[in-house]
């Protein structure tokens, strides 16, 4: 699934070629996403100048004068640039074709992604009560230990909150809790504020390390398949249960909490 690095690395890579770019036209294939597409949708974009690209959260906001369109990958989406005349593949749902000649697709074989629009996307229902930025600086050990007086919730999912902190998906919250040595089942007010700076920290890091990584894949936004590198950090404890731990040569346990995948060391994690 795709989390906020991949995103923001979707986002560095069509931005370039979709802003100051008017509309052409808005090709709908097949509108049953997560949320059905608005059946208004091609005639709101036909002839619409693309003013920015942006990014919150997991969102890709793109920026227009009357509005914005909210992206969503969902569990398998992805957006890639055509410049010749490659035929539309298997689950292409929705082209964009720009006047510069080139051809935005989304591919979602789940179709759990989402195409929306919002004259103000600020108090869209799906947007308006996401917390900070995790790489923004709302977000800080100060911030985190404030929202955690009084959690019992264990840390891990308390992390992943999107109301806590917007992004920080799976995938990071296990890498960032092991960087800070934290167990992911500690409850989330029973931290102190020392430890919970290094955990923020760890979250900045960690993500802000995969967003640089990602960023050299950047090429293949245009005539391949659209995905950028998704898992090609040097992980240190995600999908390695029953391994090594890198830093102290224990083994790695693997468990479910809130229903997701959790990987951590109990040697060097407390």
């Amino acid at each position: 699934m795709p989390e906020l690095p991949e995103v923001e690395t979707t986002r560095r890579g069509i931005a370039p070629h979709l802003e100051g770019v008017r509309i052409r036209q808005l090709r709908v294939h097949d509108a049953r996403l997560r949320w059905p597409v608005p059946t208004e949708l091609p005639e709101t974009l036909e002839g619409q100048t693309v003013i920015a690209v942006e990014r919150r959260g997991k969102y890709l906001l793109t920026q227009f004068a009357t509005g914005t369109l909210l992206i969503h990958l969902g569990m398998s989406g992805s957006l890639r640039l055509i410049t010749d005349n490659s035929p539309r593949m298997k689950h292409d749902h929705i082209e964009m074709v720009l006047e510069n000649g080139k051809l935005l697709r989304y591919n979602d074989p789940r179709r759990f992604g989402a195409w929306l629009w919002a004259e103000h996307w600020q108090v869209h229902p799906l947007l308006a009560n996401l917390g900070p930025e995790p790489l923004s600086p709302e977000f800080d050990g100060a911030y985190l230990y404030n929202r955690a007086r009084g959690r019992s919730s264990a840390i891990k999912p308390f992390l992943m909150d999107s109301q806590v902190v917007v992004g920080v998906g799976n995938i990071y919250a296990n890498e960032a809790l092991h960087i800070a040595r934290i167990d992911p089942r500690r409850p989330a007010g029973r931290i102190s504020l020392a430890r919970i700076t290094l955990l923020a920290e760890a979250a900045k890091s960690v993500l802000d390390k995969a967003i640089h990584q990602g960023g050299t894949t950047l090429r293949d936004f245009v005539n391949s398949d659209g995905k950028p590198g998704y898992f090609s950090q040097s992980l240190q404890v995600y999908g390695r249960g029953g391994q090594a731990c890198y830093r102290c040569g224990h083994t790695l346990a693997e468990i479910r909490l809130g229903q997701r995948s959790t990987v951590f060391c109990k040697q060097c994690q407390t």
